[in-house]
């Protein structure tokens, strides 16, 4: 462009629009390209060290602390550091710069990884998996909380999440190992671990599928449940194969027995019979 205002086929007006310069800046130029040619034009502090450079001893003092107190620090968190500890002060940008040098920080792109597939686990159990979601699971109820899931690497089985969605409570195992639950009495089956359990709490699960649990310290326990509700019927009765000798028992010893003095009238009406053995079962 100064060769072309300089031949006189551009004006310099011209020539400031195309190099986005003001005409007094062309009009300068070109007095140093006519006196010493395409040099003159050249930046006077090229080649000259930059009045902002630091100091190399500074950088290599700046970057050895960084590397024994600040190694996992990033370049932000480590600029902080070294200017409140140390009265180092500089940009982030430098820091990085240096720091990346160093090979103490890597790039984004430098830290990407790529992860490779592999094989699950054979057996259940070999290897669980813990994932969470941090979320506001009881709305305006509560604060936020965070649902952890197990999950079996082998089966993609999920563990714990059946003990979250269920009513859990504790109860008081008396010294007949039983407890109540709702009109029910839960009677423990005996063995090495609930014969130390009379007078301690263990704690009960009752699942939305109508399945109900008994455990203590995380070991699920036998149990039978008795019924307070539960009648004894007269088909039940009936139906027991012993009945007939129960019923032949207790008329022997009815025909031995001295007749006993009432002040009401004696019947051999066989319901009455039927009642005393269903009494006597009972007992």
């Amino acid at each position: 462009m100064l060769s072309q205002v300089t031949k006189g086929a551009m004006s310099a007006v011209t020539a400031a629009n195309v190099l986005g310069l003001s005409r007094r800046q062309v009009h300068r130029l070109l007095m140093g390209f006519q006196t010493e040619g395409p040099a003159g034009i050249r930046h006077k502090a090229r080649g000259r060290r930059s009045n902002n450079r630091t100091d190399p001893a500074m950088r290599e003092f700046t970057v050895t602390l960084v590397r024994e107190n600040y190694i996992d620090f990033g370049p932000s968190f480590a600029a902080e550091k070294l200017a409140e500890d140390h009265d180092l002060k500089m940009s982030r940008e430098t820091l990085r710069k240096w720091m990346q040098d160093a090979g103490i920080w890597l790039s984004r792109k430098q830290r990407r990884t790529f992860h490779q597939p592999r094989l699950r686990w054979e057996c259940y159990g070999e290897l669980i998996q813990i994932d969470g979601s941090n979320y506001r699971w009881f709305e305006d109820r509560g604060p936020a909380y965070t649902l952890l899931a197990f999950i079996d690497d082998a089966t993609s089985t999920l563990i714990q999440l059946r003990d979250v969605f269920c009513f859990r409570d504790e109860r008081l195992v008396s010294k007949q190992l039983a407890f109540s639950y709702g009109r029910q009495r839960i009677i423990l089956a005996e063995n090495e671990i609930t014969r130390d359990l009379p007078g301690k709490y263990v704690d009960t699960f009752a699942f939305p599928d109508g399945q109900f649990e008994v455990r203590w310290k995380g070991v699920s326990i036998p149990y039978t449940v008795f019924d307070k509700d539960q009648r004894v019927t007269h088909a039940a009765i009936t139906e027991n194969k012993h009945l007939s000798a129960v019923l032949e028992h207790i008329k022997a010893e009815q025909d031995q027995a001295p007749p006993k003095k009432t002040t009401h009238r004696q019947t051999d009406n066989p319901l009455s019979t039927h009642r005393q053995a269903q009494r006597r079962l009972e007992l």
